[in-house]
């Protein structure tokens, strides 16, 4: 595979065979309550307790700005939660809460749990919700980190 696949479905519910990883972003904040993360919280509660628990031990652990943490949550599903949101956007905010650097990192540590796991990514437009992030500027770092490694990455576009 030399692109992404990109299709029209929700990515909570991955479209393949073996192994699969389910890839989001999460802010540095600790917070989960908007966006993707309610229907990851929908279908499995483990990625949310996992990252509320990685967020309070932080002063203990890798929890910041290009983190990534893998949770199982079937035999075959993984969820990475990637910490590329510096804080939430507010009404008061001016600028947008993505860090592209952040997301490279993090997609960097997703690649690696990928290869080890045999798996295959499947996500969102990642930092393009609620972080504000262009598409533009994340799937370049897709194609970098996770494709040219030849990690299979499919792309939901949910209700388009």
């Amino acid at each position: 595979m030399t692109e992404i696949a990109y299709v029209r479905g929700d990515a909570t519910a991955p479209q393949a065979r073996g192994v699969k990883i389910v890839a989001h972003v999460c802010n540095d904040l600790g917070g989960w309550g908007k966006g993707f993360v309610l229907a990851l919280s929908r279908r499995w509660p483990e990625p949310e307790a996992a990252f509320r628990r990685w967020h309070r031990e932080r002063a203990g652990n890798d929890f910041g700005l290009g983190a990534a943490q893998s949770v199982q949550v079937e035999p075959y599903v993984w969820v990475a939660n990637l910490v590329g949101q510096r804080g939430t956007r507010t009404a008061r905010s001016t600028g947008v809460p993505v860090r592209y650097e952040a997301i490279d990192a993090a997609l960097g540590r997703l690649a690696d749990t990928a290869v080890e796991l045999g798996a295959s990514v499947h996500m969102p437009r990642i930092g393009c919700g609620l972080a504000g992030g262009s598409w533009a500027k994340v799937e370049p770092l897709v194609l970098r980190r996770l494709v040219e490694r030849g990690i299979p990455v499919t792309v939901y576009d949910f209700g388009v």
